[in-house]
């Protein structure tokens, strides 16, 4: 019998550590090689851990949320063989920093108290009341919908009292909701209060918690927002997915995203990332689009290499693509690094405006909100109109106001003539 430990390989470039987020196996299971054991999460993407031998597990390098270092170990395995490292070479686990517990508390011991005499019998209980019958709901006048109403919130007809006459109305029954509450009735949809909860952070909620916090921290942010009429790029989104064909359905995206690959030669300074610690900002010649997708784990930005040698249609399947692969966990590592300008979009949610967090180390994001439709005066004539705010959160270090200001200005005459998008 010999002991193996398996290390953390390095799973990526510049991890320095990863965390545990969620184990496969426990001490004293059989595992055998290639079985996946661990999933181990770095600030790029969550990767399998798969033991390298068979045998039964000892040892394990700490609980879900904890961080392990590159080259740390992971799981120690009690191998059948002799090929596995010997215990001489091979440390025990190093233990997981965790804080000190606190030391256990006696529960303070109660003086007795006295035997205190028997109490009296209790009186008997009055005898109740017997309540007048209550009319059936066959015998009570209200209309269809009212009844329905009724049913629905679990209220008995019969103790509603009709304001005017016989014939209990709507109003009735929000009079009832109003004061029925002093008589012990409760909506069934009322609030109720409920234990609190705690939930540990951990996972890819932490690392968004983390770079968040870092991004807010470090980066002094500014919002700006303009409006911009899309009515004629929304009829010509029209135009195209209905003669799309087998190719894939248009949304607003591949146009905003194909409009910043054309104006970012003429503003170098927001396709770029800023190094804090060397004080260098570099300035990208490519555009490799990170797009900002939810996901049940949580935030995560898939990248679109390249975007700018790609057309709207070629886009929009990447979106597609790129979208589900985060969703089902199946992103690739170098798929979710190495963006140098992000969009941030919620879709059908929508929203007036937003101001963005930038998604460091870049020092730009932009964020599309939603259309709307509203009258707008063209000369003396009032014309129905689709507006959108586009907001962008910039970096004040690297990126000026006007800067921002001009860059939307060029988005804008783009997004308002949308064939020049097709220009050459």
């Amino acid at each position: 019998m010999a002991r193996f430990t398996f290390r953390l390989p390095d799973i990526g470039e510049g991890i320095a550590e990863a965390e545990i987020v969620a184990w496969h196996v426990k001490v004293g299971d059989r595992v055998e090689e290639d079985q996946q054991v661990a999933d181990m999460m770095t600030d790029k993407a969550t990767v399998e851990m798969e033991s390298p031998v068979s045998g039964i597990v000892v040892e394990l390098a700490g609980e879900v949320g904890d961080q392990v270092a590159i080259g740390a170990a992971l799981i120690v395995v009690e191998t059948d063989g002799d090929a596995a490292e010997s215990p001489e070479a091979t440390p025990a686990l190093e233990a997981v920093e965790a804080p000190p517990a606190p030391p256990a508390v006696e529960p303070p011991v109660a003086p007795e108290a006295p035997v205190a005499p028997p109490a009296p019998p209790p009186a008997p209980a009055p005898e109740p009341v017997a309540a007048a019958p209550a009319a059936s709901h066959r015998d009570i006048l209200a209309s269809p919908a009212v009844r329905q109403r009724a049913k629905d919130l679990g209220i008995d007809l019969s103790q509603v009292k009709a304001a005017e006459g016989d014939r209990i109305r709507h109003a009735d029954l929000d009079a009832f909701l109003r004061y029925g509450s002093a008589q012990g009735y409760h909506a069934p949809h009322a609030s109720r209060a409920r234990e609190d909860v705690p939930v540990k952070v951990i996972g890819m909620r932490r690392k968004i918690a983390e770079n968040m916090a870092a991004s807010k921290r470090t980066i002094p942010h500014f919002t700006y927002v303009d409006e911009i009429d899309v009515t004629a790029l929304e009829e010509m989104r029209a135009d195209l997915n209905a003669n799309r064909g087998a190719r894939p359905k248009l949304t607003m995206l591949p146009f905003v995203i194909a409009a910043i690959c054309r104006t970012l030669p003429d503003f170098p300074m927001l396709n770029a990332r800023y190094d804090d610690e060397a004080g260098v900002v570099t300035r990208h010649g490519r555009v490799h689009m990170g797009m900002a997708t939810q996901t049940d784990a949580g935030l995560m930005v898939p990248v679109i290499r390249d975007a700018q040698d790609l057309n709207v249609w070629q886009l929009a399947a990447e979106i597609t693509r790129l979208a589900e692969a985060a969703r089902t966990g199946k992103a690739k590592v170098e798929e979710l690094s190495g963006s140098t300008i992000t969009i941030t979009s919620l879709g059908p949610l929508g929203g007036i405006a937003t101001t963005p967090v930038i998604n460091k180390p870049e020092v730009a994001i932009i964020g599309p909100n939603k259309i709307v439709e509203r009258p707008v005066f063209v000369g003396d004539d009032i014309v129905r109109a689709k507006l959108m705010n586009l907001s962008i959160s910039c970096d004040h270090r690297v990126v000026d106001g006007w800067d921002a200001a001009s860059y939307v200005q060029a988005l804008r005459k783009l997004l308002e003539t949308p064939v020049l998008l097709f220009a050459d």
